[in-house]
C-alpha cells in the first residue's frame, strides 16, 4: 500500500466523518475535498475539477429545470391530485402508489429524471396531507433506485454489464430479464418502508420543513373569523346584475355582499377571473361572494337579484386556492392610505383585490369594514387573483405583504402551457429511449423548448437548480479517480479473488455484491459497473460456471445504492427536500441493502442457473 493510497483513504475517512456528524455542510466538505486533492498533488487541477464538466452534472441541473416547468404548468400539481384522489387520506396507500408509480416510470427513463420530476409532487402531496416530506422522500429515492432493476435500459450499469457479456461472446440479457428480481425487491421495499417511515422525521431547520410552520388558508379563515361567510351564487337568466359594473351595484352597502371572484365561461370551460370595481357581470357568471348578512338577508339578496345558490366545496374558497389567493398586508408608516377608509381609497378599483378582514390590536374586526378608517398597525387580509397579489408586493411605498399562505406553492403561473410541457417531457423520454441522443442533450433540448413555449422563464430556471446538490456530486467525483489512480480499487479486487475464489459460486455471488456495495459508497454505480463487470465475467470463467448469474448480481448490486446520500444522484436529490442527514441513509439503507443482498443471492441462481 503506497503513501498516496493511504492519504486518499484517510481523506475519504475524514469526509465520511464530516458527512456523518453534520457539523459542516456537505457541499462545503465536497469543495474541501477538491482543494485537498490539488494541494496534496494527488490529482491535477483538471482531474480534481473534472466533475464541473461531467455530462451527468449537466443532466441533473437540466432535470431540476424540467421539474420546475412541470410545477409552473400545473402538471406536478395534477399528478399530486391524482395520487391524493387514489390514496385518499391514507399515508400507507400514498406510499405504496408512489413507489409503484416511480418504479414503473423509472423502468423506461432516467431514475434521476423521475426523482427530479416527483420531488415537487411529493412536497405538494405531503403539504396537503399534513405529513412530513421526510416520510415520503426516502421511499421516493428507494423506488427510483429499484427502478434500475425493472428493465435492461432502466439504468446505465445494466447496459454496461450487458455489453461486457456480448464482448465476451455470450448472448446479452433480454429486455425484461432483470424484471422478476426488480418486482421482488420493489415488494420488499414497500413493506420495508411501511415500517421504516416512522423513523424518518427530517431536519427541523430545513427550509422545506419551515413550510409546515407557514399559515394556510384555513389558518387565515380562522384568524379573521371568515368561516360561514362564503357563498357561490349563479346569475339566473334575466338577473338585473347582468351588464352592470360591480362598483355601480353597491352590493356591499345594500346587502353586505362583497364579490371576490367570478367564474366565467370561456371557450367551453369555466375560468376564474378577478372581481375588480370595473368588472361587468355577464350571463352565466357564477359569483364567489363574501357576505356578512344573515340567512334572511341572503335569501332577500338572491330573490331580488335572481341568484341561485350553488355548491361550494371547501371552507371559504379554500378549494379554489389555485385561482383565488389570500395574503396579509400591513401599511407602512408613510402610507397614503392611513386615516382613509377602503371606500375613500377605492381599494378594489385601484388594486383589483378585495379586503375581507382587518386585524387591529391582534383581534379580527367585525362589521362594515369598507368605511373603517385604516390606522398604523392594521393588518389587512386581501383576496383575489394571485398575480395581483404579487403586484401588490411591488407597492412598497404603501404596503408590506407580510404573509403568503402555503397554498401559494401550488399556484401554476403557466397553467395554459401544460400541453407544451407534456410534449417536452414526452420528447425527452423518447430521445432517451432511442439511445441515439445523449441524455444530457435530450434534457437540454427539453429545457430550451420549455423556455420557448413559456413553460418556464430564465429566473425560475436558475432558481430551480439546487446548487448545493450539484456541488456535492462534483466534489465527490475525484475520489473515484483518486482510488483508481493510486491502485486502491485493484488492491480490493485482488483480495476478493483470494478470499472467495475457492469457496463456491454462492459465496462468490455474495462477495461480488458486497464489493459492489462498498465501492458504490464512494463512486457512481455506473463506474462500479464498469469496474466490476469484467471481474464478474472473469470469475465465472475461472470457476467454470455460467457468467449470467455473476453479471446479474453486479447489476442488482450497482442499483442497490441505498446506504449514503452520495451513493447515487437519486439520493442526493432528496437530501435537501427531505431534510435528511447523512446518518438517515445509513440507518435505513444498510438494513435494506442486506435484505436485497440476501434475496438476490438466493433468487439469481434460480433464474440464471450456474
Amino acid at each position: 500500500m503506497t503513501n498516496e493510497l493511504i492519504w486518499v483513504l484517510v481523506l475519504l475517512l475524514i469526509a465520511i466523518l464530516l458527512f456523518t456528524t453534520g457539523k459542516v455542510r456537505m457541499d462545503v466538505v465536497a469543495l474541501l475535498v477538491i482543494i485537498a486533492f490539488v494541494l496534496s498533488g494527488t490529482l491535477t487541477l483538471a482531474e480534481a475539477t473534472a466533475g464541473f464538466s461531467d455530462p451527468n452534472v449537466l443532466l441533473i441541473a437540466a432535470l431540476f429545470v424540467i421539474g420546475e416547468g412541470l410545477v409552473r404548468t400545473g402538471i406536478a400539481y395534477q399528478m399530486g391530485e391524482w395520487l391524493m384522489r387514489a390514496a385518499g387520506k391514507s399515508e400507507t396507500r400514498m406510499l405504496i402508489l408512489l413507489m409503484i408509480t416511480v418504479a414503473a416510470l423509472g423502468a423506461f427513463m432516467s431514475s434521476t429524471g423521475v426523482v427530479a420530476i416527483f420531488i415537487p409532487v411529493v412536497l405538494s402531496v405531503a403539504a396537503r396531507m399534513k405529513t412530513s416530506p421526510a416520510r415520503l422522500m426516502m421511499p421516493l429515492s428507494f423506488a427510483a433506485l429499484i427502478s434500475g432493476m425493472m428493465s435492461l435500459v432502466a439504468t446505465p450499469p445494466n447496459m454496461v454489464i450487458n455489453s461486457e457479456l456480448v464482448r465476451d461472446g455470450a448472448r446479452g440479457f433480454g429486455f425484461f430479464a432483470v424484471t422478476p428480481i426488480g418486482i421482488m425487491v420493489l415488494i420488499m421495499g414497500i413493506g420495508y418502508m411501511l415500517v421504516a417511515r416512522f423513523w424518518l422525521n427530517g431536519n427541523n431547520s430545513d427550509p422545506e420543513r419551515e413550510r409546515w410552520k407557514r399559515r394556510t388558508f384555513r389558518d387565515l379563515i380562522h384568524d379573521y373569523k371568515l368561516s360561514g361567510r362564503a357563498r357561490r351564487l349563479a346569475l339566473r337568466p334575466g338577473s338585473p346584475l347582468i351588464g352592470q359594473r360591480l362598483d355601480d351595484l353597491r352590493l356591499r352597502d345594500r346587502y353586505g355582499a362583497n364579490v371576490v371572484g367570478i367564474e366565467r365561461w370561456r371557450k367551453f370551460r369555466r375560468v376564474m377571473i378577478s372581481a375588480g370595481g370595473n368588472t361587468e357581470l355577464q350571463q352565466r357568471d357564477v359569483l364567489l361572494v363574501d357576505i356578512s348578512a344573515n340567512e334572511a338577508g341572503l335569501r332577500q339578496f338572491c330573490s331580488e337579484q335572481l341568484l341561485e345558490p350553488m355548491i361550494l366545496r371547501g371552507e371559504y374558497f379554500s378549494e379554489q386556492a389555485r385561482d383565488v389567493g389570500m395574503a396579509e398586508v400591513s401599511l407602512i408608516p408613510d402610507s397614503a392610505l392611513l386615516g382613509k377608509s377602503l371606500r375613500q381609497v377605492g381599494f378594489r378599483s385601484r388594486y383589483g383585490l378585495n379586503v375581507v378582514g382587518i386585524r387591529r390590536g391582534g383581534e379580527a374586526m367585525t362589521g362594515k369594514l369598507i368605511d373603517e378608517e385604516l390606522t398604523l398597525g392594521d393588518i389587512l387580509l386581501v383576496i383575489g387573483d394571485w398575480k395581483l397579489i404579487r403586484q401588490l408586493q411591488m407597492q412598497k411605498y404603501n404596503f408590506i405583504v407580510l404573509n403568503l399562505p402555503a397554498e401559494v406553492d401550488d399556484v401554476a403561473p403557466a397553467v395554459s402551457q401544460a400541453p407544451h410541457a407534456l410534449f417536452c417531457l414526452a420528447l425527452m423520454v423518447a430521445m432517451m429511449l432511442t439511445d441515439q441522443i445523449p441524455n444530457p442533450i435530450a434534457a437540454l433540448i427539453a429545457c430550451v423548448l420549455m423556455g420557448k413555449f413559456r413553460c418556464i422563464d430564465m429566473e425560475s430556471a436558475y432558481r430551480a437548480i439546487h446548487w448545493p446538490s450539484l456541488i456535492l456530486i462534483v466534489g465527490m467525483m475525484p475520489f473515484a479517480l483518486a482510488l483508481q489512480k493510486t491502485g486502491g480499487v485493484e488492491l480490493v479486487v485482488r483480495l476478493l479473488m483470494d478470499i472467495s475464489g475457492g469457496a463456491g459460486a454462492h459465496m462468490m455471488l455474495l462477495s461480488l455484491f458486497v464489493l459492489c456495495a462498498v465501492i458504490g459508497l464512494f463512486i457512481s454505480n455506473t463506474a462500479t459497473a464498469v469496474l466490476m463487470a469484467p471481474i464478474a465475467v472473469a470469475a465465472a470463467h475461472e470457476m467454470s460456471v455460467s457468467p449470467y448469474p455473476f453479471a446479474m448480481i453486479v447489476a442488482i448490486a450497482a442499483s442497490s445504492a441505498f446506504m449514503t446520500p452520495v451513493s447515487s444522484p437519486v439520493n442526493t436529490l432528496v437530501l435537501a427536500p427531505g431534510g435528511y442527514k447523512f446518518g438517515d441513509f445509513l440507518r435505513l439503507g444498510v438494513p435494506f441493502t442486506l435484505l436485497v443482498m440476501a434475496a438476490s443471492v438466493l433468487l439469481v441462481p434460480v433464474l440464471f442457473p450456474f
